[in-house]
């Protein structure tokens, strides 16, 4: 399946409108920083590694002496995921050209993807639940959790993904398109689905992840790890080593985003956190590009990430 949510052109970055999914594959362009950032923050794009990748090409999009003023309006689009913090940071430190290093984050997250997706394989699991989008939409390559679904050529059970319906309208739209065998649950099916469909891998992504191996991900994850712990579940995440934050210490540490309770209703008050922070104790092993570890030696076994 050839899926490119994000691409540069001669005359700007094409982005494939992700709020249209499934009904109409559209596009937009962007020429200017704060049109990135407008897409961002509408979800037109998403998924933490794509966010960093997206950042690192808007800054192609500006003249080497605003790339500062560019980088602080592209971290503050989406605070909870480091990839985008950290692929900013990486073209600032590279400095001009910003293209070179934008293509070299984009190539670079497509091969951790494939690693990710045969480590993951290697779990030899059947039937999978996830949640929110993890593949070809969120990554530069085939996917994190995603990718070890495709790999393991498991059945998929996908949580829709309140409010915003990630799980039901891209993961399957992707599953479809791969002729993936996948089902779609609401939210509140993900235990009974685990108790009753012979589930042997809970497998998500991650937004950030802690120096302790805690790990924030899309608003549920929590719930899943706590509901596959009581069925004994394995419970994994999966993510590059982008998204590992050795400047968070904790869970705690990590800033979660909030957006407009208009999501969950147009009448009534609303809390709607995007994400929530699972911490590493239910955490069965964080699948990443060099291997699958248990979530305390996460620093030790992989160079400080």
């Amino acid at each position: 399946m050839k899926v490119r949510p994000v691409a540069w052109t001669r005359d700007g970055l094409r982005i494939l409108d992700q709020t249209r999914l499934p009904d109409r594959e559209t596009y937009i362009h962007c020429t200017r920083v704060s049109q990135v950032v407008r897409a961002i923050k509408r979800l037109q794009v998403r998924g933490a590694p794509l966010l960093g990748i997206t950042a690192a090409y808007a800054m192609a999009l500006v003249r080497p002496t605003a790339l500062q003023k560019a980088a602080d309006q592209l971290i503050a689009a989406r605070p909870t995921a480091i990839n985008l913090a950290w692929a900013v940071r990486r073209v600032l430190a590279k400095g001009s050209p910003a293209l070179n290093e934008a293509r070299a984050i984009h190539r670079e997250d497509a091969v951790m993807c494939d690693a990710i997706g045969k480590h993951g394989a290697s779990l030899k699991s059947k039937r999978i639940l996830t949640i929110c989008n993890t593949g070809a939409l969120a990554t530069g390559g085939i996917g994190t959790a995603f990718g070890v679904c495709l790999r393991s050529r498991a059945k998929i059970f996908a949580c829709e993904t309140r409010p915003l319906s990630q799980g039901a309208r891209l993961t399957m739209w992707e599953a479809e398109k791969w002729g993936l065998d996948a089902q779609l649950i609401v939210d509140g099916a993900a235990a009974t689905t685990m108790k009753n469909k012979g589930i042997d891998l809970v497998v998500t992504g991650a937004d950030r992840i802690a120096r302790n191996g805690d790990a924030a991900n899309k608003i549920g994850t929590l719930g899943l790890a706590i509901a596959a712990r009581q069925f004994k579940i394995p419970f994994y995440i999966a993510a590059p080593s982008s998204t590992f934050d050795p400047a968070c210490k904790t869970g705690a540490d990590i800033p979660i985003e909030e957006r407009d309770p208009s999501e969950i209703s147009s009448r009534f008050p609303a809390y709607n956190p995007a994400f929530d922070v699972t911490p590493a104790k239910p955490i069965t092993g964080i699948i990443t590009e060099k291997g699958i570890f248990r979530p305390g030696k996460l620093k030790a076994s992989q160079g400080g990430f």
